[in-house]
């Protein structure tokens, strides 16, 4: 960077949702930042919830600064962009030309993206990022999911009128815990692994037959059901896509025996931009044993549980279903770590030469960028709201290249 040039500056604001305690820049990743030219500023107690205080910073080489003059800053790392609000104060703040990076949910809330656009502001909403080998440092789903499968077991635990492993004592054996996962996710495979290291008898259930094998090296039983469900081809690091009514009620019925025999249950099944579905109804929960437990993972977004409420922990004859909300931020240092990485790797993607140079051929930056130059660019946002599609862009360079290589390559058997 030339050192007459003005460095560019990164902020991580203090996060403001109720029980939102992550921060979206760590003490660890400060060193990077400022390595790249940066000047970081950070709110004063921003990562005071998550365990880092303010000299933790400093002692990096960062800056404490007020709220305005970090939403002020070239980059503003965020959890929650605006707060989850179209109409919050903080867009008063920000400025044109800026760049903010964060967790938008542009297909859940539209709103928020198209509040960022109308302030000239470039997001970039890394929910969005391709699931490919290559992003999968900058993935913040995958980070927090991991988190949050982990979690979840420890949440059913501490219910559970059980203890979870076998137990042989001079008194008789007690039997270990038998807890169901249902989707094989990033989320589901994490709590898998954790309900096994706990020494729970462990089943666990995906729509995707291609997770089949991850779900075995983990120690559990992969149940399977006589349902089609179009999707046999996916491994964990695909979405699920959204079923029809019918395959539903199909997989329940096929499902509601595994469920009543098992003391917990957990739900992770999504779609991202869509309602989750609901995999277990009232008459499944009512099959289960006084007792028993349900962690739905799928709350915030509506529960893979009829009977669930988002944060909230109800007993419902008998069973108790714990609706969850937010559950990252219930382990905020760690799951800081991993957002905060996830963001500095992406980041690195925007800077060349000491400047913000996003490259539009890369298919990082193309598919997670969601507003520039005053407008809602995603296509999938745009349609949300209403909007008519943009003309399309021309093919990238990179894109030519693969179609020629792959229109010259020959198609036979390799000697």
């Amino acid at each position: 960077m030339n050192q007459t040039s003005t460095p560019l500056t990164i902020g991580a604001p203090k996060e403001t949702v109720p029980g939102e305690h992550r921060v979206a820049i760590t003490p660890q990743v400060v060193a990077g930042y400022v390595k790249a030219g940066f000047r970081v500023l950070i709110e004063s107690g921003a990562g005071q919830a998550a365990g880092f205080p303010d000299g933790a910073y400093t002692d990096k080489g960062a800056e404490i600064a007020g709220r305005d003059q970090v939403l002020a800053c070239d980059v503003v790392a965020v959890v929650r962009v605006l707060n989850d609000d179209p109409a919050s104060v903080d867009a008063d703040a920000l400025r044109p030309g800026q760049i903010m990076i964060g967790t938008a949910a542009p297909l859940a809330r539209p709103e928020v993206a198209q509040a960022v656009a109308d302030h000239g502001v470039t997001l970039f909403s890394l929910e969005l990022l391709p699931r490919t080998t290559r992003a999968q440092s900058m993935d913040i789903l995958s980070s927090q999911a991991n988190i949050a499968g982990y979690k979840a077991v420890l949440m059913a635990a501490a219910q559970l009128p059980k203890m979870t492993p076998m137990l042989t004592t001079a008194a008789g054996t007690i039997a270990p815990a038998k807890i169901f996962v249902l989707g094989a996710g990033v989320a589901g495979l994490s709590a898998i692994a954790t309900a096994r290291r706990l020494g729970a008898v462990v089943s666990a259930y995906d729509v995707r037959a291609a997770v089949k094998e991850e779900v075995q090296s983990l120690g559990a039983r992969f149940v399977e059901f006589d349902l089609e469900t179009g999707q046999e081809g996916g491994g964990s690091g695909a979405y699920a896509t959204q079923m029809s009514d019918e395959q539903l009620a199909k997989q329940r019925e096929q499902m509601a025996k595994t469920v009543a025999g098992a003391d917990v249950v957990i739900t992770t099944a999504q779609v991202q931009g869509a309602k989750a579905p609901v995999l277990l109804t009232k008459e499944m929960v009512a099959g289960m044993a006084p007792g028993s437990v349900i962690v739905d993972l799928a709350a915030d977004q509506g529960g893979n549980v009829e009977g669930s409420q988002s944060g909230q922990t109800v007993v419902v004859d008998g069973v108790t279903i714990i609706g969850t909300s937010n559950v990252p931020a219930t382990v905020a240092h760690d799951a800081s770590l991993t957002y905060a990485k996830n963001i500095a790797n992406f980041v690195a993607l925007l800077v060349q030469d000491g400047q913000l140079n996003p490259d539009v051929d890369d298919a990082v930056v193309r598919e997670t960028v969601t507003t520039a130059n005053g407008q809602v660019l995603h296509p999938r946002v745009r349609e949300i709201l209403g909007l008519e599609a943009l003309p399309a862009p021309p093919p990238s360079a990179a894109e030519l290249a693969a179609a020629v290589e792959s229109s010259t390559t020959d198609t036979g058997e390799t000697p």
